[in-house]
């Protein structure tokens, strides 16, 4: 009989069994018609694939033949946080992967009717999916903010597909099953973007200002970063996402047991709340100026029994919250370190 962690990872990676193999390109053609239920303009060479829950679209970039590796960016941000990244993987012959998270740019939901939710369940099986779609027995992974808790946990539920993990802000896997308890009072400020949307007057403020709300997001959350005007707008049309508003809001809900999640990811969650090891070798990155937490000077205790294949530990004054964009280098160094020593 199974036990009952081997069942969770089962019932965690079951819908990829049912994943369509089929990777599509988007072209002049089908950037007018693309398929999915709602249909929208598709980024200049974005790829789609099929999963059992999405159509998922993403750039790649690197020979095919190359090992590979997915960029996972965060809210509110889209696949233009890697950029930056890309370049000096593609040339170590690596085959770089970036799509859209749930509820961004070109990514959509496949059943018009079904609730738009993005629990941490969801886009940590998004990833696997994403990987079984693309027939990728093994990979390496790297995110911050969403994409650094979605890395984690495909990297901890998934120990024979993971190779390697580069988590920027650290290990965030959350507890959603027990009641949060009442944080600093400065943590609790730096937050107040979450209680914000666990209210009805903050769904929505963020559908009626999504892009100068997720703008002063990013003035607040890297501070010392002065990004063009340029940047932001090439990013901000992936918020225009109709599955946005309802996606963002119900991560926030979830993890504060304000919303019900989905009912084929409860098993997960338990065992998620117990913050399962990523086995991994795995390199960790912070931003000495991330406004929404500031890494401690050492690694917490749950820090290190969470990565026990922990191989350096990073903090990066200057930086903020987006350091796929504020300091590429580090994050493709990061990567490049533990494929070199895998």
């Amino acid at each position: 009989m199974s036990s009952p962690a081997t069942a969770s990872r089962r019932a965690f990676i079951s819908t990829a069994a049912t994943a369509a193999a089929g990777v599509w390109m988007a072209d002049s053609q089908l950037a007018g018609a693309q398929t999915g239920p709602t249909a929208a303009p598709a980024p200049p060479g974005a790829k789609f694939v099929e999963t059992a829950a999405l159509h998922i679209g993403y750039e790649e970039s690197g020979p095919a033949t190359g090992v590979p590796v997915i960029l996972l960016h965060g809210f509110p941000d889209d696949v233009r946080a890697y950029d930056g990244v890309v370049p000096p993987l593609v040339r170590a012959g690596h085959r770089v992967l970036v799509p859209y998270l749930r509820g961004h740019g070109a990514t959509r939901f496949r059943d018009p009717h079904a609730p738009r939710m993005a629990q941490q369940a969801a886009i940590g099986q998004d990833v696997l999916d994403f990987a079984e779609a693309l027939k990728l027995p093994r990979f390496a992974v790297a995110g911050y903010d969403w994409g650094g808790r979605a890395a984690a946990i495909a990297a901890a539920l998934a120990p024979d597909r993971v190779r390697a993990v580069v988590l920027i802000g650290g290990y965030t896997v959350q507890d959603t099953v027990t009641p949060p308890r009442p944080a600093s009072p400065e943590t609790e400020y730096r937050q107040w973007y979450q209680w914000y949307f666990n209210t009805e007057r903050g769904r929505l403020g963020l559908a009626e200002n999504r892009r100068p709300f997720c703008r002063l997001l990013w003035r607040l959350w890297s501070p010392s970063w002065h990004f063009p005007d340029a940047e932001y707008d090439r990013t901000a049309v992936s918020f225009d996402n109709p599955d946005f508003v309802d996606a963002v809001v119900h991560s926030y809900r979830h993890r504060n047991l304000n919303a019900p999640g989905e009912p084929r990811f409860e098993a997960v969650e338990k065992r998620l709340a117990g913050q399962p090891p990523v086995m991994a070798p795995a390199i960790t990155l912070y931003g000495a100026e991330d406004g929404i937490r500031t890494p401690p000077k050492d690694p917490p205790p749950e820090e290190r029994a969470a990565l026990p294949a922990l191989v350096a530990r990073r903090v990066f004054d200057g930086v903020g919250h987006f350091m796929p964009r504020e300091r590429p280098e580090a994050v493709s160094s990061a990567l490049l370190e533990l494929l070199v020593r895998g």
